[in-house]
């Protein structure tokens, strides 16, 4: 092994064809644009996805041969679709201005577009993005965030038929305590992952490296064209750019106290296969359709369960 080379990173720099997509829907693929910006400098062929809460209807408008490409003047709302913004983020930099908007749905319809895009785009890996860590939960803790979307992503990747390198990428360390997040079991459930051969390293993003330039220019122009700026991507952009403590995010109105610190400004990386076989309820989740219907079984694989005590980190 490579001290200095993370082995996330260097598992994707031999890859030829790579889809960066939002685990967790809404602005979560913004949080792939620092590692895209480095594998695109390396030589790889880079795509991008993301689950999305856009309107279905508009979607269904830009629908293609079964996938939906936005780009960057794809017709849609004014004031909210966060892949339309984030296609005219990539324009000028020699990536593919094609953000593909895969559906809210449960696991069944998502791992159908997954295996769509892998035939068509020829990859050979896909790096789910998370803005924020719940998606490294395990179902057995007291609050799980916001776990429906992220679930379902991991779920339908898990299941692919095909021979990809497949990792969890996530930013943002400690923005999920908004929704209840105890991010002493993130680090313990980190631990178990690395005990298992599944913890692929983390990292720091230098607040001045292009890709962090980027990531803050897409975050603070889709700030500009989106009714509700991503409170997540936010404090993400504020700790590259060195601030820390309650930084106000402008366009989002104050729910309590925030706590911008460099954790979040560093990528927590998993193998997706192996944070997949340590999940307790995403085997029940297979043969979802809706997000409701994820919601459900997720909610009827905790019944019964002993549940983890939330913990204060005791440092």
């Amino acid at each position: 092994m490579d001290l200095f080379t993370p082995r996330a990173v260097a598992r994707l720099a031999n890859r030829h064809n790579v889809l960066l997509a939002g685990a967790g829907g809404g602005f979560d693929a913004y949080a792939a644009l620092p590692l895209a910006v480095a594998l695109h400098a390396a030589g790889v062929r880079v795509h991008f996805a993301n689950l999305s809460f856009t309107d279905p209807s508009a979607l269904a408008a830009l629908e293609r041969d079964g996938l939906v490409p936005v780009v960057p003047d794809s017709r849609g709302p004014a004031t909210y679709i966060p892949e339309r913004s984030l296609a005219r983020a990539l324009v000028p930099t020699g990536m593919s201005p094609v953000v593909h908007a895969l559906p809210r749905a449960g696991v069944a319809p998502l791992r159908a577009q997954y295996a769509l895009l892998a035939e068509r785009l020829a990859l050979d890996a896909i790096v789910l993005v998370d803005g924020g860590t719940d998606i490294l939960l395990r179902g057995d803790e007291e609050r799980l965030g916001t776990p429906e979307e992220d679930l379902a992503s991991l779920a339908a990747v898990a299941g692919l038929d095909h021979a990809l390198e497949r990792q969890v990428f996530c930013l943002g360390f400690g923005i999920d305590s908004f929704h209840g997040v105890n991010h002493v079991h993130v680090l313990e459930n980190i631990a178990d992952l690395d005990a298992a051969g599944a913890y692929l390293g983390a990292f720091s993003i230098p607040g001045d490296a292009p890709g962090a330039l980027l990531y803050r220019d897409a975050v603070a122009a889709a700030a500009r064209e989106t009714r509700r700026p991503s409170l997540v991507n936010g404090q993400i952009a504020a700790a590259l750019a060195g601030a820390h403590g309650d930084v106000a995010v402008p366009g989002r109105t104050r729910v309590g106290e925030l706590f911008v610190n460099p954790l979040m400004a560093m990528y927590f990386t998993v193998d997706l296969v192996g944070l997949a076989r340590r999940h307790r309820c995403l085997e029940r989740l297979e043969g979802t359709e809706t997000v409701e219907d994820v919601a459900r079984r997720i909610g009827e694989s905790r019944v019964g369960v002993e549940l983890r005590r939330p913990r204060v980190f005791p440092h």
